[in-house]
């Protein structure tokens, strides 16, 4: 009950006033208890999707949910593109491409950046370029990720572009180097070229105010990957993070090593950016592994990998101040435990060093709930010409039908949404 009688403490008035602010920047408890976001809502996760959109998505995961279609139509699609058959690119682009790309340039993907920032869901850029073999392709793909970066520093809506290394290195170069410096001559020249490539990438984001995600790899040139990234980040990251690189949590070694860097970073004065992943190469690990006869780095089970996960999370959260983390994950435990961290810790929920992000056409319940409810959240979203992301869109349709099985999630919540709509 209010004193009207009684005059008005500056001061009281004052602390007031602070009081209210510090609740308007942390609404995550109600009567003592963490109110964090409601994965569940189709509508929020949805909004942004017409009822066309909805249909096709409903379309396409219902084929993608059978798995002898998902191999055939792989298959069937990169011959096709390879052989040039007329109409293969437009079919293409028209289905799976469109779920999970967001154009074949730039410019065609600003309709999607500025759709997702209407939800206040910003964009991480990824020219879908891979597995290149020649120095030509190389320099293309560095010129067009410092386009990219150039882009990015005009629209607040992009705060990240996203590089994998094997656009711009030979495979069998970062094999051969395996995270030593190599003695062959010819090797070292390759080596700095690459070197050279990533130096101007990054010398570029920070010069935009950008930052640069690097991918992680397979296992066998992931050491020569990460000796790389940490010169960047070495050189880089002084002031803020802008070089990140990744931390694929299904390998057994990934979570002393996020540690190790983290000392590393500490010890020579740098911030470490850490973008975490569970993994994406796990059929093949544990196929060469058996092949040649070696422990697979894999976890055994999902359980070990969602430990490491978890504990692996925790421990950037818990050193937010020191260090910058994107936690990459499609999985509801894993975003949900972040949320609970960063309100129970009282840390600002959108602080820039503590990130959430998704792959565009995948877990919007995710991404548009944890936007609504004011966390930092984007969208990874992949852009180029149709073969050059075919590679990438196999990946994803494959994904999703191994890993999710008879009724995938996305498929579920994409049919309560449509029941709630009553498109029939």
């Amino acid at each position: 009950m209010k004193d009207e009688g009684k005059p008005v403490d500056p001061k009281r008035e004052e602390l007031g006033k602070l009081i209210e602010e510090a609740v308007a920047q942390f609404p995550d408890r109600q009567n003592g208890r963490l109110i964090l976001p409601d994965f569940s809502n189709t509508e929020i996760a949805f909004k942004y999707k017409s009822d066309a959109d909805l249909r096709r998505a409903l379309w396409l995961f219902r084929m993608m949910n059978k798995p002898w279609l998902v191999a055939l139509g792989a298959t069937l699609a990169v011959w096709a593109v390879r052989l040039r058959v007329p109409f293969a690119e437009r079919l293409i682009k028209n289905t799976v491409f469109r779920q999970f790309c967001g154009g074949t340039s730039l410019e065609e993907t600003s309709r999607t950046i500025e759709r997702l920032y209407r939800y206040q869901v910003q964009t991480i850029l990824d020219y879908g370029a891979e597995g290149k073999e020649t120095e030509e392709e190389f320099e293309k793909t560095m010129r067009e990720t410092v386009r990219a970066l150039k882009f990015a520093a005009s629209h607040e809506s992009v705060p990240v572009v996203s590089s994998k290394i094997s656009g711009l290195a030979r495979n069998e170069l970062l094999e051969k180097v395996q995270g030593r410096e190599p003695e062959d001559e010819a090797l070292r020249a390759e080596l700095a070229a690459v070197e050279k490539r990533l130096d101007t990438i990054c010398n570029m984001a920070a010069e935009q105010g950008v930052a640069v995600f690097f991918d992680a790899e397979e296992s066998w040139y992931q050491d020569t990957i990460n000796m790389l990234v940490n010169k960047m980040m070495s050189k880089y990251n002084r002031e803020r993070a802008v070089v990140y690189n990744t931390f694929q949590l299904y390998r057994t070694d990934q979570l002393d090593y996020l540690k190790e860097s983290f000392e590393r970073a500490q010890q020579e004065g740098y911030i470490l950016g850490a973008k975490l992943v569970r993994g994406a190469y796990m059929d093949k690990e544990r196929e060469r592994a058996k092949r040649l006869g070696y422990p697979s780095p894999i976890h055994p089970n999902k359980e070990a990998t969602d430990r490491d996960y978890n504990e692996a999370l925790t421990f950037c959260v818990e050193h937010y101040a020191e260090m910058a983390s994107a936690n990459a994950s499609h999985n509801e435990e894993s975003n949900r435990l972040q949320a609970e961290l960063i309100a129970e810790k009282g840390i600002v929920k959108n602080h820039p060093h503590l990130n959430f992000c998704q792959l565009y056409g995948m877990s919007d319940h995710l991404t548009f709930n944890l936007a609504q409810a004011g966390y930092n959240v984007a969208k990874y979203v992949p852009y180029g010409p149709v073969r050059d992301v075919l590679p990438y869109l196999v990946r994803r349709a494959e994904e999703n039908t191994s890993v999710t099985g008879d009724m995938s999630r996305e498929l579920a919540l994409i049919q309560k949404e449509a029941k709630r709509r009553k498109l029939g």
